[in-house]
């Protein structure tokens, strides 16, 4: 198993502002939007710095998606910023119609998404957004796993034309991606090879993943570990080819299982290389408030529960017939 160095802990969102800022001083047809939540989003260094290029609409999500639809046609490139919750389910008719509809270039940017919101609760602790996103045309889907990476992806973001959902987080995860690694929209990062199964794992679910794999190594399981930052466009290829290697598959996602990166898998896989394959994410249940680290656990996101998945799907393997990968 390969050994990641922690390069430290930062917040997702944190990773955004950054890449914000430096796209503010290298492109100036990037303008940035806020519903009221410059700071959680880490906007305030764009916005202090280019405030003719920034504009703060309030309390008002639907409207600031119209505001950023229009700017598209002037040639500006709008990165919109607030709660997951409120970047989709409360305005995805805007979305739907005034975005993906005319193929915009908007960039819906999401901070706070997933259980690890924490004491926020239910009501704000988004689960459905990658699915409702995904399932809409045009849409490019981005959930990446690190300060570095997310960073790396709001730089990347800028080059595509096209809408684009990306999402991130508040709390503080650990830093494992180098900082000058290559993001490339629709590849997915091979983060360890293995023989025995494959774990595609997204957004923080990859250090949980990390972290099964050194505990399944020392049980003498060589799993191979696979980012899958992008949804969507899926990277079918490594999917096909780790999975024909392996025979089996675990999916890992701070999401409802419903929906998410696990259907992407699985669709791939009924249509490629039919393979045993277990989910790791909600269980068709919202939140509840709590420190994120329980959520998880409670919930079961954490390493050990993937673990599990693991030696269910091996188990799975063992009595399934080989002709299908």
């Amino acid at each position: 198993m390969k050994k990641y160095t922690v390069l430290g802990k930062q917040d997702t969102r944190s990773g955004f502002g950054a890449g914000l800022l430096e796209l503010g001083r290298t492109n100036p047809n990037v303008v940035g939007l806020c519903a009221d939540l410059t700071g959680s989003l880490k906007m305030d260094a764009f916005q202090k710095e280019f405030p003719e290029r920034f504009f703060q609409v309030g309390i008002a999500e639907a409207n600031m998606i119209g505001l950023a639809a229009g700017m598209t046609i002037g040639g500006k490139i709008p990165f919109t910023g607030t709660f997951a919750n409120f970047s989709t389910g409360r305005v995805y008719d805007q979305i739907r119609q005034s975005v993906a509809y005319s193929n915009k270039n908007v960039k819906i940017c999401a901070s706070h998404a997933g259980l690890t919101l924490g004491e926020d609760g239910a009501t704000h602790q988004i689960l459905e957004d990658l699915g409702l996103m995904k399932m809409l045309p045009n849409f490019t889907v981005i959930n990446p796993c690190d300060y570095n990476q997310t960073k790396a992806a709001t730089l990347a973001i800028a080059d595509h034309v096209g809408p684009v959902y990306l999402r991130f987080g508040r709390p503080k995860v650990p830093i494992f991606i180098p900082e000058d690694q290559k993001f490339e929209i629709g590849k997915a990062l091979l983060l360890n090879e293995g023989n025995d199964v494959s774990i595609f794992a997204t957004g923080h679910l990859v250090w949980q993943a990390i972290v099964a794999g050194e505990i399944l190594a020392t049980q003498g399981i060589n799993a191979e570990i696979i980012n899958i930052h992008t949804i969507k466009p899926i990277d079918n290829e490594a999917v096909i080819n780790s999975v024909r290697k392996t025979g089996c598959a675990v999916s890992a996602e701070e999401h409802q299982i419903n929906g998410g990166l696990g259907d992407s898998i699985a669709q791939v896989l009924a249509r490629n290389c039919p393979a045993p394959l277990e989910y790791i994410g909600v269980n068709d249940s919202f939140g509840e408030s709590g420190v994120p680290e329980q959520l998880m656990e409670k919930y079961g996101l954490s390493a050990s529960h993937i673990v599990e998945a693991v030696k269910k799907v091996l188990a799975r393997k063992a009595k399934s017939p080989k002709s299908g990968y």
